[in-house]
């Protein structure tokens, strides 16, 4: 592309770590943005504000009532350095990643029906990578070699189908949408029908064994030594039987890729015949090719690629915005700081808890969500996004808030059904630009759903019994009703109306349930608890 050696040129010192912390780099560039465009910026938010934020952010859910207490009545100037490096490293951000990236790889109803029922083991491999902090390029890699145990379902749900998962690799690790090129030339970009076919050689030769151990299937990637994609040119212009000009595989938006002849006498095995993994190894790999060049520093789209969508999961939006349409000559909003973050993230051998850390810890990112502007994800990073939680934030959260985690014997008796419905209802895919609207299921589920009503319902353990079982005023269990759902405490006013309410008819046991119970209901279905702020 004609861009590329520019971009290049900028980005020469991938290698060179500079003294100066990014955190301090983006609020210099975001700030210069504000100066530019004549933009107010908030204030920065408050301890509970950012408590919950980033609760919600790094681990998918909000802290505990003792958890946002201990953080409200910490005194220290550090303490949300050290709730970044607490949260970056508990066992709830790996899994919260995972869902995050197996989302974004693989979307919720994936193209392949039969790949759904065997997902499971691709998710558990890819929170092992998160969970030992594996470096961004090489958790990719792995992705693409498809060598360990669960990692070949990339490959899986494209098998056969070249030209998809084309389409799929170069969107979601390259930030590039090809699938324009696929039919004919590009008509705004300099990308021809055969730099698409070119990226397809790379995965034509890939080959899927499945076997069945004990009750579950286990699939293992191979690779053919011959045969290439075949273009037949414009789809317009083609022919029925028109058998088409082999393309040799070529890097997007670089040189082809240098392959050895196949000796005279090889023969290729015929893979149909193999049973049971190993496969044989190719004569020569363009699986292994394509896994070094899409992770190499020297691959202006992969860094850029990454930092993107990491700086939109936090953001909520792409410094170049969708994230997944990150051309080599897109306008980014803040052109100085994409290449910054590109440039760090590399140096810092793409450590992906290292760059979230530098995020959080930016004032940007501590900015308070309350503005004069309108957008949910302003351009200008200003304020903070507002966003509604995915349902497996959901689903968590209100676990952690009612209390459901700790009470007694309600673990067993949550149904699966339960977790299935809610992803139903919650759970539409993200389209990667920060819409969201509100559908009448969801309103149905939150004030008539039999489910959220049992999980409130005062059980041993849980908030509503603990809360009934205290001894302190009635004030101060407002204020561990409003910390444990809200993670923050109540306005004067909302503390006397809420123990006004709940007490009224304080000679009756009973009533007094009854009145708590409606209390964490009306709380988990406010705006503030569906959303992040």
């Amino acid at each position: 592309m004609k861009s590329i050696a520019t971009l290049v040129l900028a980005l020469v010192a991938l290698g060179a770590q500079s003294a100066e912390l990014l955190r301090t780099v983006i609020d210099r560039e975001v700030r210069a943005a504000w100066s530019r465009e004549k933009v107010e910026p908030s204030q920065l938010a408050d301890d509970a504000t950012f408590l919950r934020r980033t609760y919600l952010d790094l681990v998918g859910t909000v802290p505990t009532y003792e958890e946002s207490r201990a953080f409200l009545d910490d005194l220290g100037k550090d303490k949300r350095a050290k709730l970044a490096d607490k949260l970056l490293t508990d066992k709830r951000h790996a899994k919260h990643q995972m869902q995050i990236w197996d989302l974004i790889i693989f979307t919720r109803n994936p193209a392949n029906p039969a790949f759904t029922s065997k997902r499971d083991v691709f998710k558990s491999w890819l929170e092992k990578q998160f969970t030992e902090n594996v470096p961004w390029d090489a958790l990719v890699r792995k992705m693409m070699l498809a060598e360990e145990p669960g990692s070949a379902m990339f490959h899986v749900q494209y098998r056969n189908k070249p030209e998809d998962e084309t389409v799929a690799v170069s969107r979601i690790f390259l930030g590039t949408q090809l699938q324009c090129a696929r039919c004919h030339d590009h008509p705004f970009e300099d990308l021809s029908q055969k730099d698409f076919y070119g990226m397809a050689g790379f995965f034509v030769r890939l080959q899927v064994l499945q076997e069945t151990k004990g009750k579950e299937k286990v699939y293992t990637i191979g690779e053919k030594s011959s045969g290439d994609v075949l273009f037949t040119g414009p789809v317009i212009d083609a022919a029925p039987g028109q058998k088409g000009e082999p393309v040799k595989p070529k890097f997007l938006g670089g040189t082809a890729l240098k392959e050895p002849t196949l000796p005279a006498d090889f023969k290729e095995p015929d893979y149909r015949k193999i049973k049971k993994a190993p496969y044989p190894k190719p004569f020569f790999s363009r699986k292994e090719k394509l896994a070094a060049w899409m992770t190499s520093t020297d691959n202006l789209y992969f860094a850029r690629a990454a930092v993107n969508r990491v700086w939109s999961q936090f953001m909520g939006r792409g410094l170049v915005h969708p994230v997944d349409d990150l051309k080599p000559d897109s306008e980014a909003s803040h052109p100085a700081l994409l290449d910054a973050l590109a440039r760090e993230f590399a140096a810092h051998k793409f450590d992906l808890r290292w760059l979230m850390k530098e995020i959080v810890l930016s004032e940007t990112y501590q900015r308070d969500s309350a503005g004069p502007g309108t957008m949910a994800a302003p351009k200008w990073y200003e304020r903070a996004r507002v966003r509604p939680l995915s349902a497996e934030e959901l689903m968590a959260t209100m676990r952690v808030a009612t209390g459901f985690n700790v009470a007694e014997g309600l673990e067993a008796k949550m149904p699966s059904s339960a977790s299935s419905y809610m992803l139903k209802i919650f759970g539409k895919p993200a389209d990667g630009r920060g819409n969201f609207q509100g559908g009448v299921p969801e309103h149905l589920y939150l004030n008539n759903g039999s489910q959220l009503r049992s999980i409130i319902r005062a059980k041993k353990g849980n908030l509503a019994d603990t809360l009934l079982k205290s001894e302190v005023p009635w004030e101060e269990r407002v204020d561990h009703l409003m910390l444990a759902t809200l993670t923050r405490l109540p306005s004067s006013t909302e503390r006397e109306k809420l123990v006004a309410y709940i007490t009224e008819k304080k000679d009756n046991a009973k009533e007094t349930q009854e009145r708590l119970e409606e209390a964490i209901w009306a709380l988990l279905n406010s705006a503030r608890f569906r959303f992040n702020y």
